[in-house]
């Protein structure tokens, strides 16, 4: 389907959704029993433009596309407080999302089945659909490990924390997992009331690699390209690797500061064990007046209160190193200044410009990249 008519028919279903603006839409329903059935979908659809991005032969690095992003489907069953049961797919990807069954119990949730690895605030705890830039920052795309098979339990233990351990087995149902996992994580929150929130975090794990080998590397936050300026190629020789992430976020009614050090290091027995670094920090300003939700240790989209639907300002800074040991996989630092207009609970449309300056080896290159993405969820 041609870019134009896939944006009208977006833009024909957030309208649609406008005129009934204070009903749920008919995607599940709850049993006297409490029991509740229903579906869940994601769809996005990206536009990536590229600029100053030739190399010293005289290339253009970069192609640009347009394409759907994100086409995903989930069914679940679950009854609130007892026990929950999810099967998703991303039919544009054509890989399996969280498929999992979960059981609350006095000593905690515990789940079972496939899931995210909790490693990565953005990418592990936060849904693909309430991310305030297009795609997540760079050191997140370096060091999360993915969705994997395994168990984790969950629970809050006192006033203000929550705590989460994981065991992930040597496979997954995308068939390209490497190796089991160890991981935990902690949050605390001393601050969380509507409208303000103070978020503090920090997770590791371990992963013992069945291949004895490793990749690191990023795209400069966008999707439809398979170009990394930074990359590390085939790291030998890996027999485990060790992640450990750092958060802090802070909401204010319509402000959000949101940051995070995330850290990565392949440990080499008969070489050198390699460590990349990097963060990022970004705020968030709804200028419409509006705030962001919190749920489950992450932030998600505001509702909008307003008729004309919900804007915001966003700016985000972001590192990442790949130069260590011996490797150059290279350095980059990424501006993405953003802008998002909650049209309704449903509908979303997002813009960024990137600004992308990277180093590696005799190569630099520091392209600019403009991104749009119309989002429809329900």
């Amino acid at each position: 389907m041609p870019p134009g008519r896939v944006w009208l028919s977006l833009w024909t279903l957030a309208a649609a959704t406008a005129a009934h603006a204070g009903d749920d839409w008919p995607t599940r329903h709850t049993f006297d029993n409490g029991v509740e059935v229903g579906a869940r979908g994601l769809l996005q659809y990206d536009l990536d433009d590229f600029g100053d991005d030739r190399a010293a032969h005289g290339n253009a690095i970069f192609e640009d596309a347009r394409a759907w992003r994100r086409k995903e489907f989930n069914l679940y069953v679950r009854k609130r407080g007892v026990f929950e049961i999810n099967a998703g797919y991303d039919f544009q990807a054509r890989t399996w999302l969280d498929n999992y069954l979960t059981v609350e119990t006095p000593a905690g949730r515990f789940r079972a089945g496939q899931f995210k690895t909790p490693v990565g605030w953005e990418d592990g705890n936060t849904s693909t659909g309430a991310t305030v830039f297009l795609e997540r920052a760079m050191p997140e795309q370096a060091v999360y490990e993915g969705r994997r098979v395994g168990v984790e339990w969950r629970r809050d233990v006192a006033a203000g924390w929550s705590l989460q351990a994981a065991w992930l087995a040597r496979t997954d149902l995308n068939a390209d997992a490497n190796g089991s996992t160890v991981a935990g994580r902690a949050v605390y929150t001393p601050v969380r009331r509507a409208g303000e929130v103070v978020h503090l975090g920090v997770s590791a794990s371990r992963e013992q690699r069945d291949g004895f080998t490793a990749r690191v590397s990023a795209r400069p936050e966008v999707a439809l390209t398979p170009v990394r300026l930074i990359d590390t190629g085939t790291l030998r020789g890996v027999d485990h690797i060790d992640r450990a992430g750092l958060e802090a976020g802070w909401l204010a009614g319509p402000l959000l500061l949101q940051s995070e050090y995330l850290m990565l290091r392949a440990q080499r027995p008969a070489a050198r064990g390699f460590t990349s670094h990097g963060g990022y920090v970004f705020a968030a300003w709804l200028l419409t007046g509006e705030t962001h939700g919190y749920r489950d240790s992450g932030f998600i989209d505001p509702v909008p209160v307003n008729p004309c639907g919900a804007l915001e300002l966003a700016l985000r800074f972001s590192t990442l190193d790949l130069d260590d040991a011996g490797v150059t996989g290279g350095r980059e630092r990424d501006w993405t200044l953003g802008l998002n207009w909650y049209f309704e609970r449903h509908f979303k449309l997002q813009a960024n410009y990137i600004r992308a300056f990277s180093n590696r080896g005799n190569l630099h290159l520091d392209p600019r990249i403009l991104a749009l993405r119309a989002q429809l969820a329900f």
